[in-house]
């Protein structure tokens, strides 16, 4: 089997997920050179048909059914949590903000708060973006602090999310909950791995083993990939680390299974995503 390329951001769920394939600790997984990437930039190059394995936002793991599968592991799913919109502390709290911080366009984050901000009872709440609110793109890490700058919203992902106020920032709208209410408790659908199918089913099944059991070994002993993890986290709090694992590492990143689809779905019938037929690899491991 030749060497694939896999592409990943550097926040904690991906490493978490796929560190212990990076450091060589998964038996019989396919060789593989690894590639860290902001979550923008992971988007357009899934979109541009660049690498093997690709971590993507769900929105965009929609949107490449006719090259790519979405694979059975390794996807993000919140369980009531999910990006935050914040602005700055000392902002006055009924001032909508005409601009919002995004991690970028194509992130999932941005398609669940342009559907929120057209939600009549989020629009009601004090100091909410007017659903004509511009969306000024930046990478994730530099989110917080260019809306502390320039006294606009900030559209929070990764950890980040989880300590806005270390950035002088205080949450306004968790769309986590948002979305938990609108959907009647799906799980929040943030990241998804896919792969190119013109690596065969054969390579791409390998590929979700390998993902799998990554975060099996990971799991079982956790100190093996702690440092790699550390190194590469924007918030050096072990905490917020900690946190944002649990947060986003969970059952559905072993198998996102029948829930995980459901709220695939419920995110493709928000925007302009085909809802059916899904573009998910069969679960036949």
């Amino acid at each position: 089997m030749r060497r694939l390329t896999v592409a990943v951001s550097p926040c904690p769920n991906d490493t978490a997920i796929f560190g212990a394939w990076m450091l060589g600790r998964v038996p019989d997984a396919p060789p593989a050179d690894f590639v860290f990437l902001d979550v923008e930039n992971l988007n357009e190059a899934a979109l541009s048909g660049r690498f093997d394995i690709i971590k993507v936002s769900a929105a965009v793991g929609l949107e490449v059914g006719e090259t790519c599968r979405i694979l059975p592991a390794g996807a993000a799913f919140g369980l009531c949590v999910g990006p935050k919109l914040a602005v700055p502390q000392g902002l006055a709290g009924d001032r909508r903000p005409d601009t919002v911080i995004v991690p970028g366009l194509l992130t999932t984050a941005a398609r669940l708060l342009r559907a929120a901000l057209a939600d009549p009872a989020v629009a009601a709440l004090p100091g909410i973006p007017g659903p004509d609110a511009a969306f000024l793109p930046v990478r994730y890490d530099r989110v917080a602090e260019t809306a502390a700058r320039g006294h606009a919203a900030a559209l929070l992902i990764h950890e980040t999310a989880l300590a806005p106020q270390r950035h002088g920032l205080r949450t306004i709208l968790d769309l986590g909950r948002w979305w938990d209410e609108k959907t009647g408790g799906l799980p929040v659908p943030l990241g998804v791995i896919v792969g190119r199918t013109r690596l065969g089913e054969k390579t791409l099944r390998a590929a979700a083993r390998s993902i799998r059991r990554s975060l099996e070994t990971a799991l079982a002993d956790p100190a093996a990939v702690l440092p790699l993890i550390s190194a590469l986290a924007v918030e050096k709090d072990g905490g917020v680390v900690t946190a944002h694992i649990k947060a986003y590492v969970n059952d559905l990143s072993r198998d996102m299974g029948a829930s995980g689809e459901k709220a695939l779905a419920a995110l493709a019938a928000m925007g302009k995503c085909p809802a059916s037929p899904l573009p998910v690899l069969g679960k036949s491991w």
